[in-house]
């Protein structure tokens, strides 16, 4: 029998809750962010009526006719989360509430200056590759702060901390090293004086060993959605 949507969101939020337990995290200090990327806005409604209200998207054009299909649900958060291509970032920053994926300042600048001045400023993560796989977004560790206190200083932004990919293939000392690397980033440049809250690393596959490293949302869509078809876009 194949498990209710409500019921798998439950767990998930079950292995969230244990996995901070388990690190001596409080109770809700990490947020669950269900990405909903490929299914059909009706899967969202299900996850809506559940209690689920962050949501995250990877594709512009499916973020865009989501937002219009679901527009009467007006307490869904809007997370893109994918590579955003800097001729695609005005409906990003018109639709959105966080971007986790800013990994160069051409795209931060063209969302602060597109961000409609009435709406609230626009929450960013800068996306950092702390596998150093070639194929993978985000900028080098190396860049990372400089990039970060240069988006900190936009207007219309608000620079939040950091997201990350690990290697899907790496095994979990690998994993937990990696995250810790975003971890120990984000430290430092709260020693340089950003306020920054949020470390958006960890998926269905290794939420635990993110949590354990310091992780404020965790970016989950098979765990609660199931398997995608990526020919149905």
């Amino acid at each position: 029998m194949t498990m209710s949507l409500s019921s798998a969101l439950e767990q998930v939020n079950q292995r969230i809750r244990l996995a901070e337990q388990a690190s001596n995290r409080p109770a809700g200090s990490v947020r669950l962010l269900a990405v909903s990327k490929t299914f059909p806005a009706d899967a969202i409604r299900d996850a809506h009526v559940a209690g689920q209200r962050a949501f995250g998207e990877n594709y512009v054009q499916e973020l865009e006719s989501k937002c219009a299909e679901l527009a009467s649900l007006t307490d869904i958060e809007w997370h893109f989360i994918g590579p955003l291509q800097s001729n695609k970032t005005r409906v990003v920053a018109e639709l959105a509430h966080w971007v986790h994926s800013v990994d160069r300042l051409k795209i931060a600048e063209r969302l602060s200056a597109q961000r409609p001045a009435q709406l609230p400023a626009l929450n960013v993560c800068v996306q950092v590759n702390v596998s150093g796989e070639q194929s993978k977004s985000g900028c080098e560790p190396g860049q990372a702060i400089a990039l970060a206190q240069a988006v900190a200083k936009l207007p219309r932004l608000t620079l939040r901390g950091l997201m990350c990919i690990p290697d899907p293939h790496a095994n979990p000392a690998t994993l937990a090293g990696q995250f810790s690397r975003l971890a120990a980033l984000r430290e430092q440049l709260r020693a340089d004086g950003l306020t920054l809250d949020t470390l958006s690393m960890g998926m269905s596959s290794d939420l635990e060993t993110a949590i354990g490293a310091g992780s404020t949302l965790v970016r989950v869509g098979t765990a609660i959605f199931g398997a995608r078809d990526y020919g149905v876009r």
